[in-house]
């Protein structure tokens, strides 16, 4: 047996400047680190070349999305114990400076060199975004973007999502089914809205119509569904005609800002808000509150990041931003309902189900890996990496508070301050 492992370990340990909190077992079978830890599987030394190459959160994605490292034990607890390695901002070349000025990163590189070999940096998987020179957030970059992530194939989400095919935060109570709680989720959107039969609904970022279908099916309101992927576009559609409903709903491939046919009693926003981006934020409310009728109600569900002490210094996590949302950026939650309060809307409720998205994330977890070798066959062995990852660590994240997600109504409140809302809150109605 070799000592490639412990040769790690000490060299992550002198790095880090401090103990590794997990178990390391390298590619010649050697094991290093402390006892009944989670292991971290390093299968192949052109990990280390990643690293060497790209030091911090790309390269370790790189290897992971290759299947060059793994995870043997409790994924969730690993990821816990390496959150600030994994996910900790700033550690990449790029964003640190040069960072052949401390002495740790040079005795460290070096380290790397004699263990992984000086050979030319290995080429990044191909579930990899190229990133694209040009404004942020513009049409087609957003719809290339949105590709990416959403046309993976409906039949890879189905394995995850399950039947309810909802890709947002679930609403859970004890005993109950993801499908159940999702159902619940749905239902508590419509009851905010306050939707009644004969209602204009506009469901922004309608994914494969399972919101559409709710509401057109449980409340006798007209819902107008816009997405940017194709494929969520035909699923919903086909979704939508086998329950009969093609007459109250109508799916489009179409950007929120081409939406021209207002005035909406409602709109609903699950899950669409993160890709909006902080310089169309504005935009955004904007456009939403111009849609409405006055005394319309606006649901925003979104997730929130943590706010810095100084915002210029977020940057999104190089991981998401190359293999699972890209272009994608969280907003503090008051950054959000202050965008809104300036478009016009009047925040009525804000509600926070943080808890609620870590239990959603879990059960995607338990559904993917149950049906690992079909998301597989309907993707590929890098895409379902990608996602067991992000869903893992995201679950991890809400359960830390590092981020949250959060249920905003908001209402056009007419001149005259009738906001059509009851004197309880949590009424609804």
């Amino acid at each position: 047996m070799g000592d490639a492992a412990l040769r790690l370990t000490t060299l992550a340990e002198e790095l880090l400047g401090t103990p590794l909190p997990v178990r390391i077992r390298a590619w010649d079978g050697s094991e290093a680190g402390p006892p009944g830890a989670p292991v971290l599987v390093v299968r192949h030394r052109r990990a280390l070349r990643r690293l060497l190459w790209r030091p911090g959160e790309l390269g370790l994605a790189r290897a992971w999305v290759a299947g060059e490292i793994d995870v043997d034990g409790d994924l969730y607890h690993a990821l816990d114990l390496l959150a600030g390695l994994l996910w900790q901002r700033g550690d990449d070349a790029e964003d640190s400076g040069n960072p052949l000025l401390d002495p740790r990163v040079r005795a460290g590189a070096r380290g790397l060199l004699k263990i992984g070999g000086a050979l030319p940096p290995p080429p990044p998987p191909p579930e990899e975004v190229r990133r694209r020179a040009g404004p942020l957030h513009t049409k087609l970059r957003d719809k290339r973007a949105i590709s990416h992530h959403y046309d993976v194939g409906n039949d890879f989400y189905a394995l995850v999502l399950g039947p309810s095919m909802v890709y947002s935060c679930a609403y859970w109570q004890d005993g109950g089914t993801l499908e159940d709680a999702q159902r619940d989720k749905l239902d508590l959107v419509c009851r905010k809205l306050a939707l009644t039969s004969g209602d204009r609904l506009l469901d922004v970022g309608c994914g494969w119509g399972s919101m559409a279908i709710h509401a057109a099916r449980e409340y006798g309101v007209q819902v107008t569904g816009v997405t940017l992927s194709r494929e969520q576009a035909a699923y919903a559609r086909k979704r939508i005609a086998e329950e009969g409903l093609t007459d109250r709903i109508e799916i489009r491939v179409q950007d929120y800002r081409d939406v021209r046919d207002g005035p909406y009693d409602a709109i609903s926003s699950i899950g669409m808000a993160e890709h909006v981006g902080q310089v169309r934020y504005t935009k955004y409310a904007d456009q939403l509150f111009s849609l409405l009728k006055p005394g319309g109600r606006l649901l925003n569900h979104q997730i929130a990041r943590r706010p810095e002490r100084d915002e210029s210094a977020y940057r999104v996590d190089e991981f998401i931003d190359r293999y699972v949302f890209p272009d994608g950026e969280l907003a503090p939650l008051g950054r959000t309902v202050a965008t809104l309060e300036e478009a016009g809307f009047e925040i009525r409720d804000v509600e926070s189900i943080r808890e609620h998205y870590a239990l959603t994330l879990r059960r995607w977890v338990a559904n993917l890996e149950a049906n690992w070798r079909q998301a597989v066959r309907h993707s590929s062995p890098g895409r379902a990496r990608v996602w067991r990852l992000y869903m893992a660590a995201s679950a991890v994240s809400f359960e830390r508070n590092r981020i949250g997600v959060n249920q905003i109504l908001a209402v056009k409140t007419p001149e005259g301050g009738e906001s059509g809302l009851p004197l309880r809150a949590r009424d609804w109605r």
